[in-house]
C-alpha cells in the first residue's frame, strides 16, 4: 500500500465500521422498544448501547468523510460533505451519504432535546432512523468500490436481515402488549367506589 492510498483506505474502513455501528444502534434501539430482554441484555443496556453505537457511528461518519479531502484520486471539496450530490463521484449515491450523516446527527442530537421538543416529537424524529440506514445501506452498496465481495455483501445483508426481523418484533410484541392492557374502568361521578372498584394503595 503506497501513502497516496492511506486516505481511501482510512475512508473505506471508517465507512463500513460507521455503517456497523449504526446497525447497531438501530438494533439495540428495537431491542429498547420490544420492552423484552434478550439474554442478558436489558432494558438500560440496550438505551447504553444505543447511544453509544450512534455516537461512535457519527464520529467514524466524520473521519470516512474527511478522509476523501485528502484522496488525490478524486477531487472532493469539503462544502461537498455537507451538500449532498456535490460529490463527482457517483454523486446519486454519495448524496445519499450524505443525506443519511446528516439524519444521523439530527436523530443523535433530539436525545438531548427529548424534554424540550417533546416525546411525541422525539418519536417522530426517531422514525427518521429508518431513513439514515436506509440511505447508509444505498451509499454503501452503490458507492463502495468493494461492495460487491462477499464479505462485504454479508455485512449488508446481515444488517437490513437484523434490522428488519426486529422491526415485525417490535410491530409484534407492542401489538400484543397493547392488547394485554385492562380497559379502564369508568364510574359515575354520582355512584361511590366499591369494594371490586376502587383502587387499593400498594
Amino acid at each position: 500500500m503506497t501513502l497516496e492510498m492511506l486516505p481511501w483506505v482510512i475512508s473505506r474502513a471508517t465507512g463500513f465500521t460507521a455503517y456497523g455501528l449504526l446497525a447497531g444502534a438501530m438494533i439495540a434501539g428495537l431491542l429498547v422498544r420490544t420492552r423484552e430482554g434478550v439474554g442478558p441484555l436489558k432494558g438500560a443496556d440496550a438505551v447504553t448501547l444505543h447511544r453509544l453505537f450512534s455516537l461512535s457511528a457519527l464520529a467514524l461518519t466524520a473521519i470516512h468523510g474527511t478522509a476523501l479531502l485528502f484522496d488525490t484520486t478524486i477531487d472532493v471539496e469539503a462544502w461537498s460533505l455537507v451538500v449532498p450530490g456535490l460529490i463527482p463521484y457517483r454523486p446519486e449515491w454519495t448524496g445519499a451519504g450524505v443525506l443519511a450523516a446528516e439524519v444521523m446527527a439530527l436523530v443523535h442530537v433530539s436525545f438531548r432535546l427529548r424534554k424540550k421538543i417533546g416525546p411525541k416529537a422525539w418519536r417522530r424524529i426517531h422514525w427518521l432512523a429508518y431513513m439514515a440506514f436506509a440511505g447508509a445501506t444505498a451509499h454503501g452498496m452503490a458507492a463502495g468500490t468493494d461492495s460487491g465481495q462477499p464479505w462485504a455483501l454479508a455485512v449488508y445483508g446481515s444488517a437490513v436481515t437484523a434490522v428488519a426481523a426486529l422491526t415485525g418484533w417490535r410491530a409484534i410484541t407492542a401489538r400484543k402488549t397493547k392488547k394485554a392492557k385492562p380497559a379502564p374502568v369508568r364510574q359515575h361521578r354520582d355512584v361511590a367506589p366499591t369494594a371490586e372498584t376502587s383502587e387499593v394503595p400498594a
